[in-house]
């Protein structure tokens, strides 16, 4: 039994090929511009009826037909897609104009419309682009997209199936809590992923290179210079720098943790709480959304037991007696006691042992096993006894 799965790779496209992608893509915008344009208008486009509108176009539009077929009729399938989602997924609004000066090119082939020769991509239309193998495929790609990004490197991202990676079962329970000053609080302190502070090392290269833009940037209305746009591409590349170097701690932990442990309770904290606070820039540099994403996913694939905790009084509760604190804890205040029992710990420590109770009794927020006693055989309770290897020590 396999997966489906994305393999992405670095392309080294010349001026002829990034010049024949940009075409298609601008072919391939139009296209969604108009079904959105008819959306508008109260056409109802489905994607028969764009198919048909989109052969009709092409015999009588000679730019149209210089490109291919392939790639524009799966832009219409994604409009469709998207469009679809708008009326079943929560949140998802309709599909709006790409405008060609923030839109990033993007454009998809099906099998009709690439193959692979001698490791170069070659594309409907004559189009070859080298790629950068940096890892064999598992095998033969369905589709593919190619994108840019915003430092104008390219990409070839396939979709092939691989076989499911066959992880030994491990024994033990973690509990997850989310933080700021430590970006991962669990309840092994051999598991915490600290506080790298990756964009705060690059702040001081990062504000030369905003000043630098600021300096140079010209009136709106006026075309920005060579220099602006220098600018501007070093500044991003910073940004992507330290993004990486968070994707790479978040990896290598969230692969730690799951390799070791059978049950993972993760705090369902949303990092965009913090996005108006005093503490969003520094929320932003812990990275939570990415490291909460890489473990949740690796322990699924896994097919590790991840129970997601709501994160609601898990800080205000005591891991001992599951009593619930009166007064609302201050951020400045690190140590949570307990005036029920006399239990102090960590605050952090005390809120991931409260996460991984509430999962091991089969629920998902506190206040279904409040003024619970855990029992002396639970995870929990074998930490609170002083056995160590509960909580996933070896």
């Amino acid at each position: 039994m396999g997966e489906v799965v994305r393999y992405t790779y670095r392309l080294r496209p010349g001026a002829t090929a990034q010049r024949a992608l940009i075409a298609e893509w601008n072919r391939c915008r139009f296209l969604w511009n108009e079904a959105v344009h008819q959306q508008k208008l109260g056409g109802k486009p489905s994607f028969s009826k764009l198919s048909r509108l989109l052969t009709e176009a092409r015999a009588r539009n000679t730019w149209l037909r210089a490109g291919s077929q392939v790639a524009q009729q799966q832009m219409l399938r994604t409009y469709g897609q998207s469009l679809n989602h708008s009326f079943t997924v929560k949140g998802r609004g309709r599909p709006g104009y790409k405008a060609r000066k923030t839109t990033r090119p993007s454009v998809e082939y099906t099998t009709r419309g690439f193959r692979l020769v001698d490791g170069r991509l070659a594309l409907a239309k004559g189009v070859t682009i080298p790629v950068v193998w940096s890892r064999e495929l598992p095998s033969l790609p369905t589709s593919v997209r190619i994108y840019r990004d915003n430092l104008g490197h390219w990409y070839a991202s396939f979709v092939v199936r691989r076989e499911i990676e066959r992880v030994p079962d491990a024994g033990g329970a973690i509990g997850v809590d989310w933080g700021v000053a430590t970006t991962a609080t669990t309840t092994d302190p051999e598991f915490d992923l600290p506080y790298r502070g990756h964009r705060r090392r690059c702040a001081a290269e990062l504000a030369k290179a905003q000043r630098k833009m600021a300096r140079r940037r010209r009136p709106k209305g006026k075309a920005q210079s060579k220099g602006y746009l220098l600018a501007k591409r070093q500044a991003a590349a910073i940004r992507k720098k330290a993004a990486r170097q968070n994707l790479h701690e978040a990896r290598v932990w969230a692969r730690r943790v799951v390799d070791r442990h059978q049950l993972i309770a993760v705090e369902d904290f949303k990092p965009s709480v913090l996005s108006k606070s005093t503490m969003a820039r520094k929320a932003a540099d812990a990275a939570v959304g990415t490291a909460k994403r890489e473990l949740v996913e690796r322990g699924r694939r896994a097919g590790r037991k991840v129970v997601m905790v709501r994160p609601a009084n898990t800080t205000m509760t005591c891991s001992n007696c599951f009593a619930r604190a009166k007064q609302q804890l201050e951020l400045a205040e690190r140590t949570f006691r307990c005036h029920a029992c006399g239990h102090s710990d960590n605050r952090d420590r005390n809120a991931a042992r409260v996460i991984l109770t509430v999962a091991e009794r089969g629920h998902t927020s506190v206040d279904d096993v409040r003024h619970v006693q855990p029992s002396s055989g639970s995870v929990a309770g074998a930490v609170r006894a002083g056995n160590p290897t509960a909580s996933g020590n070896r």
